[in-house]
């Protein structure tokens, strides 16, 4: 199959997201021009699962800010959250959370209220709503990733970056392009360690997640609470999870898959709603590099995440738990003094990466100068989308053929009905 002129380019990209919107937006003037250094920003929260907790708390342990109003479907989630916050913040010589605003719509309350930034922690599904009606309001925004669980989704969010640029600060959950292990891997890299990238390998084996029971639940809600294992709402484990690696391809190889072809399965995991659980995945990216992807998430004690990128000169590795290096040429072991010849420390990558993403985004909005990261969050995604939809339609895909099957996706769940 010849891929001539299908696919669109990353200047076409992005040409259509800024052209899709012209909408003008009010901020409030402290927001149009910073915060004193010493200000706290208030932080609501919309979505109190166990990732907007764990994001929101590394932004109160991390940085100057707090958690003062709280979004959610449901009560539950709503106290057990603010109980968590009061506790935190109470240690830390903070505020208490004030506000609490529960239903269908309240991510219209909670960016309406006197927040300095939303940080969007809901399914995906309504990501591109929630961050439209955030933007919309001049918040700052912290959107959780994928962006969008299809198409559309993202081509919506892509869009809103021309309303956010220069007025507000927006980041997307990509937090290991912070680590600081990981930026530096990237940036010996990028400044021609291996030499032109040859070809890519990775993956993600994850173990199963748990469910949320069902007892005394309508079926919506039930898959509401467990939204991660329905394909609308969360996308496929491809979207949802395995975005953290396509990311990284996309980071390191500073472009975006221009087609891929796939395969997926429910072979293991078959008692819970409709997403695969497992992946294998071959990417064809800019100057004839291939890479190659493989997901789980079913296995029971074990897990690994890792990637390798291969040049001339050598090759990188990277982990989740730690190990990074590059061999060959340009020789590197993260942590390590090669003067001193220290052999490899025991290093935790991840560790500093969410804590560094929250200072960024905070010491931004501080500073007025702002982050604009829509683009590049809605690009990821969308590659992501890409193997997930040449698995599920059983053929090679191009990047142009994505983008114009505008895939608009609808979920059976209706939350203005859940009681």
């Amino acid at each position: 199959m010849s891929h001539k002129n299908q696919s669109l380019g990353r200047r076409d990209f992005v040409k259509s997201s800024v052209a899709a919107t012209s909408s003008l937006l009010l901020v409030k003037p402290e927001t149009a021009f910073g915060y004193a250094a010493n200000s706290t920003v208030s932080i609501g929260l919309l979505g109190c699962g166990g990732r907007g907790g764990s994001v929101a708390s590394d932004f109160v342990n991390n940085t100057d800010s707090q958690v003062t109003a709280l979004a959610d479907m449901f009560t539950d989630r709503l106290e057990a959250t603010r109980e968590h916050f009061d506790k935190l913040q109470a240690e830390k010589g903070r505020k208490k959370v004030s506000k609490l605003f529960k239903g269908p719509e309240s991510y219209l309350e909670i960016v309406d209220s006197d927040v300095d930034m939303v940080l969007i922690a809901s399914p995906p599904y309504f990501h591109p709503q929630h961050a439209k009606a955030s933007i919309d309001a001049g918040k700052h925004t912290y959107l959780e990733k994928p962006v969008a669980t299809d198409v559309r989704g993202c081509m919506e969010v892509a869009a809103l970056a021309a309303k956010a640029e220069g007025k507000v600060n927006v980041h997307v959950g990509f937090q290991i392009r912070y680590g600081s292990h990981f930026a530096e891997q990237t940036r010996r890299i990028h400044e021609g360690a291996l030499g032109d990238i040859a070809c890519v390998n990775g993956f993600y084996f994850a173990g199963d997640l748990g469910r949320r029971s069902g007892e005394g639940m309508s079926a919506a809600e039930l898959k509401l609470r467990n939204w991660v294992f329905d394909r609308a709402l969360g996308g496929d484990i491809m979207v949802e999870q395995n975005i953290h690696i396509i990311d990284v391809y996309n980071w390191v190889l500073n472009a975006h898959p221009l087609r891929a072809e796939a395969t997926a399965a429910r072979k293991v995991r078959t008692d819970i709603g409709d997403v695969s659980d497992h992946w294998i995945v071959t990417y064809y990216y800019p100057n004839d590099v291939r890479a190659s992807f493989m997901g789980t998430q079913f296995l029971p004690q074990w897990g690994s995440v890792e990637w390798r990128f291969f040049g001339p000169k050598g090759f990188s590795e990277a982990a989740y738990s730690g190990g990074l290096r590059i061999v060959g040429e340009n020789a590197w072991v993260a942590g390590a003094d090669a003067a001193a010849g220290d052999k490899a420390p025991e290093i935790d990558p991840l560790g500093d990466a969410t804590p560094l993403k929250a200072q960024a985004f905070v010491d931004g909005i501080k500073n007025g100068k702002y982050d604009n990261q829509l683009k590049q969050g809605a690009e990821s995604t969308l590659s992501a989308i890409l193997g997930r939809q040449a698995a599920y339609e059983g053929r090679e895909l191009s990047w142009g053929e994505l983008l114009a099957s505008d895939q608009h996706w609808q979920t059976d769940v209706d939350i203005a009905n859940l009681g």
